[in-house]
């Protein structure tokens, strides 16, 4: 499990079972924690954490309760039971660490009168832009995360309809620009906007406790600076001086959203360190790539992380973000004429093979390299597929390619698009 080792570490977990419930390696992150019967302590047992896809934290001090995000809808009840068993004491705030789902869902379930719901402002336009694009969002993380659509919280598919202003729920009572400070009790709760996978990224630092909650500018994997299911651009520089910006707090335990904490000012180093290291490499070799003239696919073949910075592809991967850096800054345009116009290049894939006589032989062609490449072979079944979409041979080959890349997979995005791909070739199939 080389993908949770800096966590693992951390905390003396060294089974496989352990690690798996971090919630971030081939089977899907959806449900880690299902099986949790207590809340993890930390700090003394000031901070408790229910675990899920989007942990739930609760800081107890003695005026009162902070929670730090609410998991997805789904987790929103069993985490409320679980920390709620811990204590019972007033919900004073709740603080999100960003605008996605799996940190918003469960806001409902723990607003009580008087409880202030705390949001960085770049979460308004964050929400709306979701909120915009529900719809797609729905399908896309059915398929990435291999649920029903709408599943995760996410809404109906809004297709044909009009969302109206795009505007999404209100939830923050407190909205901040650079730094929101107040103290509860005996704590003192330091929110400060750090961008990164979102740009309404917070994270909250409680110096008494030398505690800091990181939301997912860290987890046991390369960031997803790109995702599969969308996103607009995801800055590796931003990444980097947020990180700095923990580094230089020097805490004693860091606790991500996803995953478990980093225990120990140490570690906490090591790993940030490591993780911020991988992140700039990363961005460092796509532009002077870049620079070089290499186009996007050149590089995201050529880029690899040295071994002392390898800290695992479970959930981002680096040719993803090789990409994503490459698009970031310079669009979709490639430098091909061609890629001007709306031609697609199925449509010219499909000439191509009507040229080669037809979908069969393709197909054939694809059986032929699936075990050497597989990805090749999934690359024309695609083009096989756009001249004879319910061609046998090219629909069977297109299956082997998907089953030896999902039985290759340790990346549960990746998982997740391979078993979309595997339903749509089923449905055909029938």
């Amino acid at each position: 499990m080389r993908i949770f080792l800096p966590l693992v570490l951390a905390l003396g977990l060294t089974s496989a079972a352990a690690a798996q419930d971090l919630g971030l390696g081939a089977a899907q992150p959806t449900g880690a924690g299902a099986n949790q019967t207590k809340a993890l302590a930390f700090a003394g047992g000031r901070i408790f954490q229910a675990t899920g896809f989007g942990n739930t934290f609760m800081v107890t001090t003695k005026a009162g309760d902070v929670i730090i995000d609410t998991s997805l809808p789904m987790n929103a009840a069993r985490h409320h039971s679980l920390l709620r068993a811990e204590d019972k004491t007033p919900i004073k705030a709740i603080i999100l660490t960003h605008g996605h789902g799996d940190h918003t869902g469960g806001v409902s379930a723990w607003k009580e009168a008087g409880t202030q719901v705390i949001e960085q402002s770049n979460s308004v336009e964050f929400r709306n832009y979701q909120e915009r694009l529900a719809g797609f969002f729905a399908m896309r993380n059915a398929a990435q995360y291999q649920a029903p659509v709408g599943g995760l919280g996410a809404g109906a598919v809004r297709a044909g309809l009009n969302p109206g202003n795009y505007a999404a729920p209100k939830l923050a009572d407190v909205l901040f620009d650079k730094e929101y400070k107040f103290k509860l009790g005996d704590l003192t709760f330091d929110c400060l906007a750090m961008p990164g996978e979102t740009p309404d990224m917070l994270n909250v630092w409680i110096p008494e406790l030398k505690a800091l909650f990181i939301g997912d500018n860290y987890y046991a994997s390369f960031p997803n600076m790109y995702t599969l299911r969308g996103t607009p651009p995801r800055p590796a520089l931003n990444y980097v001086e947020s990180i700095n910006k923990v580094l230089a707090l020097k805490p004693e335990i860091v606790l991500p959203s996803h995953g478990v904490p980093i225990v120990g000012a140490t570690n906490v180093q090591r790993v940030l360190t490591q993780y911020r290291d991988a992140i700039l490499y990363v961005h460092d070799a796509t532009v002077r790539g870049m620079n070089q003239g290499k186009d996007a696919y050149t590089l995201m073949k050529e880029i690899k992380l040295p071994p002392e910075l390898y800290v695992g592809e479970g959930y981002g991967a680096i040719s993803w973000s090789v990409r994503g850096v490459y698009e970031g800054y310079a669009g979709w345009f490639d430098g091909d004429p061609a890629t001007m116009y709306a031609t697609a290049p199925l449509a010219a894939d499909a000439e191509l093979v009507r040229i080669a006589g037809g979908a069969t032989p393709v197909a054939a062609r694809a059986e032929a390299v699936v075990a050497s490449d597989p990805a090749l072979a999934l690359r024309l079944t695609s083009a096989a597929l756009a001249a004879e979409p319910k061609n046998a041979a090219a629909l069977a080959a297109r299956k082997h390619a998907l089953d030896r890349l999902l039985a290759a997979s340790k990346n549960s995005n990746e998982s997740g698009w391979l078993h979309a791909g595997l339903s749509r070739v089923e449905a055909a199939q029938k």
